[in-house]
């Protein structure tokens, strides 16, 4: 693939984060949905896909608290996290960054996956500002896709 043909799909996908648009690339012939978006199929190797907007909603598949070395200040800021596998509405999974509201819930999340418990999520992106390059004052600005868990809301 020519970096030329990914680089619009990347930012595509980024400008709809930003807009809470979520956007995958549906397969032509097979009709699987990659999320985030390839320019081609992962499940039956065609080469065309199209544009769907996604839910943002879907089903934790598991679920790890990071170890020290993988801990990241800036979203303990936000909410107690982790990182975990999403399942979409629309059937895609990936792992992303999952905040859970409260301390608490982290607890005892891993035995209720374990136990074959749904548990709701929904997109939550997050504001993040980054150094163009280390140790320069330029930065840009760009949303994070993160998700956080359903019962974080409610409680």
């Amino acid at each position: 693939m020519l970096l030329e043909n990914m680089e619009p799909v990347v930012k595509k996908f980024y400008d709809g984060v930003a807009e809470g648009k979520y956007l995958g690339r549906k397969c032509t012939e097979c009709g699987a949905i990659e999320f985030p978006p390839h320019l081609g199929c992962n499940t039956c190797g065609h080469g065309e896909t199209e544009w769907v907007e996604l839910s943002g909603h879907g089903t934790l598949v598991s679920f790890v608290i990071p170890g020290i070395q993988n801990d990241k200040p800036y979203l303990k800021e936000i909410a107690p996290y982790g990182y975990g596998a999403v399942e979409l509405d629309e059937g895609p999974i990936y792992t992303f960054v999952v905040f859970c509201g409260k301390k608490k819930i982290v607890k005892g999340l891993q035995e209720r996956l374990h136990a074959g418990e749904k548990i709701g999520v929904h997109a939550k992106p997050i504001q993040r500002v980054t150094p163009v390059k280390p140790g320069e004052p330029e930065t840009i600005e760009w949303s994070e896709l993160c998700f956080e868990l359903d019962e974080a809301v409610e409680a």
